[in-house]
Formats: C-alpha cells, structure tokens, sequence
C-alpha cells in the first residue's frame, strides 16, 4: 500500500515522524481517516483515539486530546496538546482520574464553569482508558 509522511507533535517532544499507510483520529466533525495522495485538508482535533499503520502494516493505537491536523503536499502534520502511545499509558492512573471527574460532575450543575473542566478531564481518561485496551 502506497504510504505518506507523517509527523504528529506535542508541546513536549515529537512523537513520530516517519512513513505510514493510514492515519486515523478524531477530529471536532467525527472521525477521519488520511490515506496517501489525500486532498490538502485541517482539521482540529477531538478527545478521542488515534491509531496509525506503519509502512511495515503494523498498528499503533494512542489517545488523543486536542489539537490541529493538518494535510499539505501529501505530507500529515498533528500538533496535539497530548498524545500518548498505548503502551505509555498508566491504566490504573487513568481510572483514578476517569472516577475523581465522574465524582466532581455528580456534584456541579451544566451551567458551572467547573463542569465544563471536569467533562473535559472525563473524555481524557476515557480516551486513555480506550487506547489503552
């Protein structure tokens, strides 16, 4: 299969560069799937799972939170305020913070400024969570 460049950042280091068949994330309008010779196309990024297959066919899953991918000239940029591989997740810290977010939200209204925070950290953790089954 035909592969791409692809780069994916965070603020802290990069994560990848190199070749691959297929890049897949969440984006704010759903799902989306980047395959070699794409149309030059940005997005920003949801709260959600990642996965890419390497130009061996080898699958990588992560989780992802926010930021912007962007196609240009056949080459994949993602710059995420985090992304982490699935082996890098700690599970168990993960679901700690998945149940300290469901306990804050019992206790605000929609309204709050702080159920907004915690909603976020909940898709986080699931996210996490998913990724790394």
């Amino acid at each position: 299969m035909a592969t791409f460049h692809l780069q994916i950042v965070t603020p802290d280091r990069m994560i990848f560069d190199g070749q691959v068949e297929r890049f897949v994330a969440r984006t704010a309008g759903g799902d989306v799937c980047i395959l070699a010779k794409h149309i030059d196309y940005a997005a920003p990024l949801g709260v959600g799972q990642a996965h890419i297959v390497d130009e061996n066919g080898k699958t990588r899953t992560a989780a992802c939170n926010s930021g912007l991918l962007t196609v240009y000239n056949g080459e994949a940029m993602v710059m995420a305020t985090t992304f982490e591989w699935s082996d890098e997740i700690d599970r168990d810290r993960a679901e700690r913070s998945r149940q300290a977010a469901e306990e804050a939200l019992k206790a605000l209204k929609r309204e709050d400024v702080e159920y907004a925070v915690n909603s976020a950290k909940l898709k986080r953790a699931i996210a996490r969570i998913n990724a790394a089954e």
